[in-house]
């Protein structure tokens, strides 16, 4: 047992067991999916958020249009993943879930912090029961309340979870995220952050980038009259996802 495979020893096979070092090693393996994922990346601007992904199939059969990987959970938020399709899934239906439950009781959807917690819980529990494995993604999760405004959050398999100002998961995260220290700063518009975004894409990209071959989605900070919910209304989303034209107009500039 003391070979068994990712230098974790018998601790290997063992989700609820730590290592003699203090590893829960299976979390570990689960970053390193995540690491073989396409690269995703968010840019929290001054006056919105962009979160923007790598869209590629692997065959030239497969029809892209209904390939999703910046998913809407309610009109105020939106998340984009790196890592296993399947699981993203799961989590993006928890999510949604989560967040009609919250409408149904308060009559408004979910401040960002508290929904990324809510993600961050069920992600954390599969990582402290027998019969299960860790969640093979990460999450960036991008949102605008009332109280924080626009706020973007990365949450690992292991549950764990923080604030970002700028932040890349999947194969190219290191170099992105030293692409996106060098071009940062906090005045930054979400004009130039979608720009910014592209850039980053594209220091890593395989082949031609297109408008098929990546996705957006931003958070625009809404106006006072936007915030105006009519009687028996719901209100303005302030999370979208860019349509290939738009995208193709940015790659365009």
């Amino acid at each position: 047992m003391s070979g068994a495979g990712g230098g974790g020893g018998a601790y290997s096979f063992s989700l609820t067991t730590f290592s003699p070092s203090g590893k829960l090693v299976q979390i570990e393996h689960a970053l390193a999916a995540v690491s073989q994922g396409t690269t995703s990346l968010g840019i929290k601007a001054s006056n919105g958020i962009v979160i923007a992904t790598e869209k590629k199939s692997s065959s030239i059969l497969i029809d892209d249009s209904v390939i999703e990987k910046v998913a809407v959970i309610c009109p105020n938020i939106g998340i984009v993943y790196s890592g296993m399709g399947p699981d993203f899934r799961v989590l993006v239906a928890r999510a949604r879930k989560s967040a009609q439950a919250y409408w149904k009781i308060y009559g408004e959807y979910p401040p960002t912090r508290v929904l990324t917690q809510e993600i961050a819980t069920v992600m954390q529990q599969a990582t402290q029961s027998g019969g299960v494995r860790p969640f093979g993604v990460s999450l960036l999760v991008a949102g605008w309340d009332q109280n924080r405004g626009p706020t973007l959050y990365q949450v690992d398999p292991s549950g764990s979870y923080w604030a970002w100002k700028a932040s890349a998961i999947g194969k190219n995260m290191i170099n992105a995220k030293t692409f996106l220290e060098k071009r940062y700063n906090d005045d930054i518009s979400l004009e130039d952050a979608i720009h910014t975004a592209l850039l980053t894409l594209k220091e890593g990209f395989e082949g031609q980038m297109t408008e098929k071959t990546i996705e957006i989605g931003v958070i625009t900070v809404p106006s006072a009259e936007d915030l105006v919910v009519p009687v028996g209304g719901r209100p303005k989303p302030v999370f979208r996802k860019l349509t290939e034209e738009e995208v193709r107009d940015y790659l365009a500039l």
